[in-house]
């Protein structure tokens, strides 16, 4: 449910220090690329009672696009993923999101009311004077939540937090001089029927009232003017419209990682020669928006199975060693199947095999489990005529993305 975090794990012990009075803006460099990887670990009750625990991995790619003055436009792609809490292996991706907006020097957004992503916005939003340790500050910020699959709002649902602020001092980070700032506010937002941008599919159970708290420790970037760690504890209750209520309570982290450009046309070059010379069947590397591809043809696995064959095993193996030799990019792996049976049904096959493909390359240490993503599209994307055995044997095909960003 909570989808929001920034932050770098740290591994020195932080020395604070006393710091000028000083003015604390937001840069922004056109064409520059950097991803903020998230973990959100939270557990939920239902009207009381413990319901289950959930662990979600945010992944928030940004692009400047454009300057203008002290204010920079953002492009982002905002991935969510999530596994059962306590489970090993890879990440699924359950939503992704796109947005663009401007946001200027002190933190403010310009955003059209579409988006649904970010959820916390307008936070931190710096003062126009400058500030030193042991200055606090308030500010208003916004929440924005998609409610569309949990209780059937139509359009994001936004509401005003009064936020506060505390400049606790500086501190040093592997060499760079960081401010922690203490952030937190609380709130209580009547939802009702007048305040619903759009009816709901279903108003006997919908948020009528929403309560929350937020605690957050923000390490801010002041060379860079951007954050770079960031850990949150959280509380938040839906009272529905049915009488029931539904709490999300737990804790977030993660990390800024700086991208640099990836010379796609060099990387697809050096991998159809590595495929050529491992002699790997079936396999073929293209440059795509996302990154680079590489796509396994009519990859086997058990009849309506997700287990992979010993024989696609070796394949793989082959393939791992291929991807080593590019650290630091986050890998994507999408499964697609041919049409056999409902899509419903081949939605959860391309799924399921996605997924064994990742915790498969996850368990040769190609990346850790927050650098490989897994996601299906069933049968909706064939590239093979499905009426005939060679189009289906296309349209069973799994393709592993080399992120850009």
């Amino acid at each position: 449910m909570v989808k929001k975090g920034l932050i770098i794990l740290i591994s020195l012990a932080l020395l604070i220090f006393t710091s000028a009075a000083e003015e604390f803006r937001f840069k922004y460099n056109h064409g520059e690329k950097y991803k903020l990887v998230t973990r959100v670990n939270e557990n939920v009750y239902i009207n009381g009672s413990f319901s289950h625990q959930a662990e979600i991995l945010n992944k928030i790619a940004v692009e400047v696009v454009e300057t203008r003055g002290e204010s920079g436009l953002l492009s982002c792609s905002f991935q969510t993923s999530e596994r059962s809490y306590g489970r090993r292996g890879s990440f699924s991706l359950a939503e992704d999101y796109k947005s663009v907006f401007w946001r200027n020097s002190v933190g403010e957004y310009d955003i059209g009311e579409e988006y649904f992503m970010p959820v916390v916005r307008n936070v931190p939003l710096f003062p126009p004077e400058d500030i030193e340790p042991g200055d606090s500050w308030v500010a208003m910020g916004e929440e924005v939540h998609d409610l569309r699959v949990s209780f059937g709002l139509k359009k994001p649902f936004r509401f005003p937090i009064s936020v506060h602020y505390n400049y606790l001092g500086d501190e040093t980070l592997n060499g760079r001089t960081v401010a922690l700032i203490n952030i937190e506010y609380n709130f209580f937002q009547a939802v009702g029927r007048q305040n619903m941008s759009e009816p709901a599919d279903n108003y006997d159970r919908v948020p009528a009232k929403i309560a929350g708290s937020s605690e957050q420790l923000y390490y801010w970037d002041k060379e860079n003017g951007r954050p770079l760690y960031y850990e949150e504890e959280f509380d938040f209750i839906f009272y529905l419209t049915s009488g029931e209520y539904v709490e999300y309570v737990g804790s977030a982290y993660g990390n800024l990682i700086e991208s640099p450009d990836l010379n796609r046309e060099r990387v697809v070059e050096e991998i159809e020669r590595a495929i050529e010379e491992s002699g790997i069947e079936g396999a073929s590397v293209k440059s795509e928006e996302e990154g680079v591809t590489i796509t396994l043809e009519n990859i086997q696995f058990l009849p309506d199975s997700p287990l992979l064959l010993e024989s696609e095993k070796a394949k793989l193996l082959s393939i791992a060693e291929i991807l080593k030799a590019y650290p630091g990019r986050d890998i994507l792996i999408t499964g697609h199947t041919a049409r056999v049976g409902t899509e419903e049904s081949c939605q959860t096959l391309s799924e399921e095999r996605a997924k064994a493909v990742a915790d498969f390359l996850l368990s040769m240490n190609v990346r850790d489990e927050t650098g490989i993503i897994s996601r299906g599209f069933g049968s909706r994307k064939p590239v093979g005529d499905n009426s005939i055995e060679a189009g289906r044997r296309l349209n069973r095909r799994v393709e592993i993305t080399i992120l850009e960003n």
